[in-house]
């Protein structure tokens, strides 16, 4: 198919090749044609050589590439997306090229986006949203963002993803009983994106409060001396419980506009990460399991996992050494 600027589709190209055939001078047929002479003989001459089929369009792809990446090395990017449940710049490094390239070969390998897919099988569940907007704080402490995850429980011997389930069969989860929820509290730095998580037992306001203070002992470990704003959400136990611990902190509450999660998204983005990379990673036969590998995950994330909003680097390299 012809693009929409196009002078000639195929029924042009053989009005040309007719008038040629009845003897109308090449000049004399561009101009009624509105093209070039030379439009004119090249497909005079693709019709001599090839008869009506010339006259179709053709794919401008080149007959060769000589920098296109080698298939061993497409089938191995490949391979770790499946394996790994990677994004580019993870798997760029591991296969010695750019994350732009990886990002070509998935599309070209028609690999879905992770965002699309369970993290535990890969498979294709869901639609995803995504905005332009994005902004990043100067300076470490200048603005940090709070936020809660809902977690079901891990029932012992491990729930469905464990024992071979699948979600066709959710109905006979119900003969397990009910296992209750953790609730992971997140912290997260706007400039260096250091972050601190707790598995606590509920968001009531006296435990958001103690969360926020612990939270701001470990960023002070990590070189964050001074928190100057926090970024929340309006639940009930922000709105109204942090007010103590935010002045002994000297710092300052904000709060999103309401329905807009969004304004969040940087602690919004580490509740994806945990539960891709942390919770939904490995099936677990117990809740304490899981959560013990909490904290060695935390500290993966800070120190050595690579970070596409920091240029490949972890949280840590932007913090001054303590």
């Amino acid at each position: 198919m012809a693009h929409r600027n196009a002078r000639l589709t195929f029924h042009g190209r053989l009005l040309i090749v007719q008038r040629h055939q009845a003897r109308w001078r090449q000049a004399h047929i561009a101009a009624a044609m509105g093209v070039s002479r030379k439009c004119v003989k090249t497909w005079i001459d693709r019709y001599a050589a090839e008869g009506e089929a010339g006259l179709h369009d053709r794919s401008s792809r080149p007959h060769a590439s000589s920098t296109r990446t080698s298939p061993e090395v497409e089938q191995r990017v490949v391979q770790l997306r499946l394996r790994e449940r990677r994004g580019p710049d993870w798997i760029g490094a591991e296969a010695g090229v750019p994350a732009r390239t990886v990002s070509r070969i998935l599309r070209r390998q028609q690999v879905p986006p992770l965002a699309l897919c369970d993290p535990m099988t890969g498979q294709v569940i869901r639609a995803s949203k995504a905005t332009t907007v994005r902004y990043e704080r100067d300076r470490p402490g200048e603005l940090v963002h709070m936020d809660v995850k809902k977690l079901a429980r891990i029932p012992d011997g491990g729930g469905w993803r464990a024992r071979g389930g699948t979600v066709a069969n959710h109905a006979s989860r119900v003969d397990q009983g009910r296992v209750g929820f953790d609730y992971v509290h997140s912290l997260v730095d706007d400039h260096s994106r250091l972050a601190y998580s707790e598995i606590l037992p509920d968001e009531k306001g006296p435990t958001c409060a103690g969360f926020l203070t612990r939270a701001a002992a470990y960023f002070a470990a990590h070189g964050i001396t001074r928190i100057e704003r926090i970024m929340t959400d309006n639940a009930w136990a922000y709105r109204y419980s942090l007010r103590e611990v935010t002045a002994q902190l000297g710092a300052r509450q904000k709060f999103i506009r309401p329905h807009c999660p969004w304004q969040n998204g940087k602690v919004e983005r580490l509740n994806r990460t945990l539960l891709t990379e942390w919770a939904y990673r490995q099936p677990f036969t117990s809740n304490d399991e899981r959560a013990a590998t909490l904290a060695p995950w935390l500290e993966h994330y800070n120190t050595r996992r690579r970070h596409s909003a920091l240029g490949g680097l972890p949280p840590i390299t932007r913090l001054i050494p303590t």
